[in-house]
């Protein structure tokens, strides 16, 4: 199992015609057998999944976590991605990307508007009742996972910090350089997206603009955050061993992680990513500088059961200014 995604909103950006939408399989294991859950939609008469289309600003991820709460209640934190399905609506295509969410814990409401029922199913069940052919792409996705013990993961999240001062116009200390304006929104956008992974941990480099690019996800999630010298552009180039230590150690904990950086201590934190990546994956790390543009994540999702094996790829830019 393995897959690489970016932000269908993006990708389709020149299609105009295009309606991008995003949404959920929610899984659980009861008994010992996995369920998904199915909902009717009472204006369609239909069986689908939980999924609705972008509001303006918003990043796929986060128009699947929006959409499942308001159709079904569940707070969810996304898992692996599954599949983006495109299929003709009216004059133009609709694009639905699609992410795996466990919700042991969780039980479904259905909204009693756009969704009247709601159903916990097998996959076999969930094959028979899908309305539209195309939803059977991300069931699949998820069954495949499901049997290489790939479903359920933790992420660890790579952010490259925003968009800072410029050096030639700061003649302070290096570590003092702050964020730019461009980047304090950033900084906003930023913590809006982690909320789809929701990781409780967030370590950075101590580094002014680092911490300011995490401040109001730790703020708003009340997150640990830790400060690790390791991760300064000034240590990671006298001393990358203790970067690739600091960031290997992660994998150890085996928690949800965010990781925010500078754009040189990029390929020293990608280098330890590729060691627990399958060859077919270690393609979709990005090799050429900058690596990723100021506020940009990188989401790997590492297997629980499987541990250390990084089972999918990720790439979304929280903001544009």
């Amino acid at each position: 199992m393995g897959s690489s995604t970016k932000d269908a909103a993006s990708v389709m950006l020149s299609d105009r015609s295009a309606v991008i939408a995003a949404g959920t399989l929610c899984w659980r294991i009861e008994k010992g057998l996995l369920e998904v859950l199915l909902i009717h939609r009472p204006r369609y008469g239909d069986w689908s999944w939980p999924k609705g289309k972008l509001d303006e600003g918003e990043t796929t991820p986060e128009c699947a976590v929006r959409e499942t709460f308001e159709e079904v209640g569940l707070q969810v934190e996304l898992g692996i991605p599954l599949a983006t399905i495109t299929y003709p609506v009216g004059s133009g295509d609709k694009i639905v990307q699609y992410w795996a969410a466990g919700t042991r814990w969780l039980t479904p409401e259905p909204d009693g508007k756009e969704v009247d029922r709601v159903q916990w199913v097998s996959p076999k069940k969930a094959r028979s009742l899908l309305s539209n052919p195309s939803d059977v792409e991300p069931l699949d996705a998820l069954v495949e996972a499901h049997g290489s013990n790939d479903l359920q993961t933790w992420p660890v999240i790579i952010v490259r910090h925003a968009k800072a001062k410029p050096r030639s116009s700061w003649s302070l200390a290096e570590g003092d350089r702050p964020l730019a304006a461009t980047g304090r929104r950033q900084s906003v956008a930023v913590s809006r997206l982690l909320q789809a992974w929701n990781p409780e941990r967030v370590i950075s480099s101590p580094w002014v603009r680092c911490v300011q690019t995490i401040s109001p996800y730790v703020n708003q999630r009340s997150a640990k955050l830790k400060l690790v010298d390791a991760l300064t552009e000034r240590d990671a180039a006298r001393k990358p061993g203790r970067t690739r230590a600091a960031v290997e150690r992660v994998f150890d904990k085996r928690r949800p992680v965010a990781i925010c950086t500078h754009r040189p201590v990029l390929p020293l934190v990608f280098a330890v990513l590729e060691d627990h990546l399958r060859k077919p994956l270690q393609a979709l790390l990005p090799i050429e500088d900058p690596y990723l543009a100021p506020g940009e994540a990188l989401i790997c999702q590492v297997s629980s059961m499987n541990p250390g094996r990084i089972v999918s790829v990720e790439q979304y830019r929280a903001y544009d200014d």
